[in-house]
């Protein structure tokens, strides 16, 4: 009995001392797991504060650089907007020759919509030109709204016209989006200039394939003294808009982009945060098909040409139609 008990015992023993053994190497393990965990983390943190502080780095660097030339001073707007009915966020793009101006002019005027849920980008050129009521002001081309009362009476004037609910609003001086071209592409932006181009836009453009520096991009973009007028102007604008967009967020372009953002910030008068702005951007640039959809207002067939007293040669155009189709292309 007793020579059992001990054998039984020395097992018993032995078996306790390898369940010991096992849970100190499990012990070991987790240890060296959390230890391994620690540093990782630690080095997340290490490299993502070294992102931060060269992202925002380079942020400040582009917008000391455009400050040298345009300072710190802006026009302050007053803006009502709202997010449209159907959850797309809609912004009042206008392009102006703000700097040095007591009344810059509306030479572009643009409405941006993104839809997060649909995944959607679509812009539309509204036409200066465009006979419509001004609220306050009876009738006129649209961009003399922005003349009389900024951002805010513009917003209403299409709200008025189109029941279109509009969010936010960027004034965009001209002389930024030079500067964005020139920094973001230092060899220029390949372009098929189909003619030769020099009348109100202060440089001389030779048709053919070439690269366009930011001051010859802009008269580009801006040109309109040829038989089709502000039609062939909104048609380039759309299609440069819609090129430049997909080569800012090509690989190469794409550490660029906090400089580049703070370029361009001191000649942007918006009441966009940067929370709304990075919102927007990372959808698109994290997308693999950036496809943005266009349109311009007034469409083919609802319009005329017209002379009016006061305004000069405008666009009449048929509001119920040219609302109901601006309404259906934000909505899809």
């Amino acid at each position: 009995m007793r020579l059992l008990f001990r054998k039984l015992s020395y097992k018993t023993k032995k078996v306790e001392n390898s369940q010991m053994r096992n849970e100190r190497r499990v012990i070991k393990r987790k240890r060296k797991k959390v230890r391994w965990g620690r540093v990782f983390l630690l080095l997340f943190i290490l490299i993502g504060g070294i992102l931060g502080i060269y992202l925002y780095s380079q942020y400040k660097s582009g917008v000391e650089q455009s400050r040298k030339s345009v300072g710190d001073k802006q026009d302050v707007y007053e803006f009502k907007g709202k997010q449209d009915a159907n959850g797309s966020t809609n912004i009042l793009i206008l392009g102006s020759d703000a700097t040095g101006r007591d009344k810059p002019r509306a030479d572009t005027i643009m409405i941006g919509s993104y839809n997060k849920s649909k995944g959607t980008y679509k812009l539309v050129s509204v036409m200066r030109d465009s006979y419509v009521d001004i609220p306050g002001h009876g009738k006129n081309k649209i961009n003399a709204a922005f003349a009389y009362g900024g951002p805010e009476l513009l917003r209403k004037t299409i709200k008025n016209n189109f029941d279109v609910d509009l969010q936010y609003y960027a004034v965009v001086d001209f002389e930024g989006f030079v500067k964005l071209m020139d920094e973001a592409f230092p060899n220029g932006v390949k372009v098929d200039v189909e003619k030769r181009m020099e009348e109100n836009i202060d440089v001389t453009i030779e048709p053919g394939v070439q690269q366009l520096d930011g001051e010859h991009l802009l008269g580009y973009v801006r040109f309109r003294q040829d038989a089709v007028g502000d039609f062939g102007r909104v048609e380039r604008q759309q299609k440069v808009i819609k090129d430049v967009g997909n080569q800012l967020v090509s690989i190469s372009t794409v550490p660029k982009l906090p400089k580049l953002v703070g370029v361009v910030m001191p000649y942007v008068n918006t009441n966009m945060g940067t929370g709304d702005m990075l919102y927007i951007a990372k959808g698109f640039v994290s997308k693999d098909n950036r496809n943005i959809e266009t349109m311009r207002i007034p469409v083919n067939g609802s319009f005329e040409d017209k002379r009016v007293s006061g305004s000069g040669l405008v666009l009449d155009i048929d509001q119920e139609v040219n609302k109901a189709e601006l309404q259906g292309f934000l909505a899809k």
